[in-house]
Parts: C-alpha cells; structure tokens; sequence
C-alpha cells in the first residue's frame, strides 16, 4: 500500500510534527545544564522530518525545511566553531564557556552563553547531516 494513501499515518503525523519539533527545541535549550543538549535535539528533529517524509513526498519535505540540509550542515559547523571565538578574546582557552546575565521580559534573570550557541550548531550540523544522507537515499529510490 503507497504511504501517501495511509490517512492514519498522515494524521498522526500531521500531529506529531510539531510536538516533536517543540520538544527537540526544549532538549536544546536545557541539555547545557542538564542531560540533552544539540545532539539528542537534532536527532529527534530531524526524526520529525523523516516521518513528515514518510507521509508525503520529497518536493513537499524539501519545501518544509525552507533550507537545504546541506546548507545547514555548513551553518551550523559555522556557528559552533565561532562559539569558541568570545573566550580568546576575554583571554581564556579556545571553547572555555563564557556567561552574559541579562533580564529577559518572559524568563527574568537568566545566563545565556557560550555553550548554548555551541548546542546549536550541533543541533544544525545533526539535522543537516542526517536529513541530507536521508533525502539523498529517499531520491535515489525513485
């Protein structure tokens, strides 16, 4: 039976990717303080595009990223390597974490820093790695 025709399928998953997405952002965001981080949030995001690929086709999950996966890879191997950056000039060791305290309107007092944009770019380099390997074995069965 086509998957394209399975109206269980695309209803849970229909449903299913945002709250997966959703809880893949909140694996990010508390996995420098606690077990997480970019890794298990990139896997579990680029599972939510895997199964959004399994209910519809190539084209339709393509349009849904907005980015090539490939793109993002570069971006986000970028972005972790300059994370590294702020502690050389603050005079400490590449990679040694540095802390800003800000008041933010919803959150309050909180410390964002230097692990957190490395997170992210770990985050990108998984979704990217792993979606660019998956859409290239998906268009090479059609």
């Amino acid at each position: 039976m086509n998957n394209m025709m399975s109206l269980v399928l695309r209803t849970t998953g229909y449903f299913l990717l945002p709250l997966l997405l959703i809880f893949s952002v909140f694996l990010l965001l508390r996995g420098h303080d606690e077990p997480g981080g970019g890794f298990i949030a990139g896997l579990v995001a680029a599972a939510a595009v895997c199964l959004h690929l399994f209910f519809t086709d190539i084209a339709a999950t393509r349009r849904l990223l907005h980015i090539d996966p490939r793109d993002l890879l570069g971006w986000g191997l970028t972005l972790a390597t300059l994370s590294g950056i702020p502690a050389v000039f603050m005079g400490d060791p590449f990679f040694t974490s540095q802390w800003v305290e800000m008041t933010l309107p919803i959150l309050g007092e909180t410390k964002v820093g230097t692990p957190l944009l490395f997170d992210i770019g770990v985050y990108a380099v998984v979704v990217g790695s792993v979606l660019a390997i998956v859409l290239s074995l998906a268009e090479a069965e059609e």
